[in-house]
């Protein structure tokens, strides 16, 4: 949130001062409210008021006694101004460790637009209010308010202009997107649609249910995959999708540390076991609170979560509970432990250290008429495709993915080349 906000100009007696400041004293000690400012400006004054030709270049920044201070100087060339020039600049103060960059555009807003009313009609400069008085200081007494306790703020300047400013959040860069991920939605998107949102998006959002991967996705909409792909970065970024694993049962899927929290939090296992929770008809639904209903309590969650492990595909597991697999759905059962945290899956790698394949027999040839006694070979064996995906970076979901193939079809086609470890981490 901001500590302060204050103007800062250039007087030709005085030099560069601090003229109206919110709260008061926070920048400089004022006698009629005396406090310890949260920064000492005198040292930092010539770079906050810089030479006129170090002004109007963008954004400047600078730290120090742990808090950092936005601005972007402006200054105004005209011969009605005492030696011809009249140089301001309205700056943010944040601490030090805050993130900023919503900000940015605040400062360069506020600089910008008194750069134009100064112009228009000298509305800074023939300003006489004593400083921290008047309507100014006012508006930078509003501006800190509405945008520590609303994010925004719309405030009337005069009768043909208004301050609009809004605060808009900024989020990490989404994860990385690839053709075998998942996406499950975390909100319910189809509210939030209207006919003039993106037809990609529109057209890919039907097919978004924790089940279909990428690629899926992109040929059940029939849309390109390179544009499906920037429309689910988009929903990323803004936080409407999770990324899970394509569900198999040949998967493998194993505790995390986190699974610690999951024993002790009775709470998250009754939501788990609401959630995975079958009806009679084997269809997976939420029992609601305080209803009876065909759940699990605590300790057999925990004690089903413990049981997967390293070298245990999704399977087998399955063999081994066979009772309990028949009241739970096993994809929720699993997706929730991957949601929380405490359960990951064991991807598996192929890795070929010499890339050769085994000696196949003598491949047939044909001849090139347009060419006298130059034999070609005819197509490459498929196996070829497999190259590129043998050097340990690739996971199976990935391969398959864009091959198009099975899990079991994988594994017989590299049985075709020498010396390759499946690889489980």
């Amino acid at each position: 949130m901001l500590r302060a906000i204050f103007l800062a100009i250039f007087d030709v007696n005085e030099g560069p001062k601090v003229l109206h400041q919110v709260p008061t004293s926070s920048i400089t000690a004022s006698p009629s409210a005396p406090s310890i400012p949260l920064l000492h400006f005198p040292p930092i004054a010539n770079t906050l008021i810089p030479h006129p030709t170090l002004c109007n270049n963008g954004l400047l920044q600078l730290t120090t006694a742990h808090h950092r201070i936005l601005s972007y100087p402006q200054c105004i060339s005209s011969p009605s101004y005492p030696r011809n020039a009249y140089t301001f600049n309205f700056c943010l103060v944040l601490a030090e460790d805050a993130d900023f960059s919503s900000y940015i555009p605040v400062v360069r807003k506020l600089n910008t637009l008194f750069r134009t009313l100064e112009e228009q009609s000298q509305f800074l400069s023939k300003d006489d209010s004593r400083p921290d008085t008047g309507k100014i200081y006012a508006l930078c007494e509003i501006l800190l308010e509405d945008l520590n306790n609303y994010s925004e703020a719309m405030i009337p300047i005069d009768d043909s202009n208004t301050l609009n400013i809004k605060l808009f959040p900024t989020y990490p860069p989404p994860p990385p997107l690839y053709a075998h991920h998942v996406p499950l939605s975390t909100v319910r998107i189809e509210d939030l649609t209207d006919e003039n949102w993106d037809l990609t998006m529109l057209r890919i959002l039907p097919h978004i249910n924790g089940i279909n991967s990428v690629k899926q996705i992109s040929l059940l909409a029939d849309a390109d995959l390179k544009l499906v792909k920037k429309a689910m970065r988009h929903l990323l970024y803004y936080g409407c999708l999770l990324l899970l694993d394509v569900f198999s049962f040949s998967a493998i899927y194993a505790c995390t540390a986190e699974i610690s929290e999951f024993v002790e939090n009775e709470k998250t296992q009754e939501e788990c076991a609401r959630y995975v929770a079958l009806r009679d008809d084997n269809t997976a639904f939420a029992v609601p609170r305080g209803e009876e209903g065909n759940t699990f309590s605590g300790t057999e969650l925990v004690e089903l979560y413990l049981s997967l492990r390293q070298g245990l595909s999704l399977r087998n597991w399955c063999h081994d509970h066979g009772e309990v697999v028949s009241r739970i759905d096993l994809r929720r059962f699993v997706t929730f432990g991957v949601i929380k945290g405490f359960l990951y899956r064991v991807h598996k790698y192929a890795f070929a250290s010499s890339k050769k394949r085994r000696r196949w027999a003598k491949e047939e040839l044909e001849y090139d008429s347009r060419k006298s006694k130059v034999y070609v070979p005819k197509a490459e064996n498929p196996d070829k495709s497999l190259e590129k995906y043998l050097d340990g970076t690739h996971c199976f979901d990935e391969i398959c993915t864009d091959l198009m193939i099975s899990e079991k079809e994988l594994i017989q086609r590299l049985k075709a080349w020498e010396d390759v470890q499946i690889i489980c981490r």
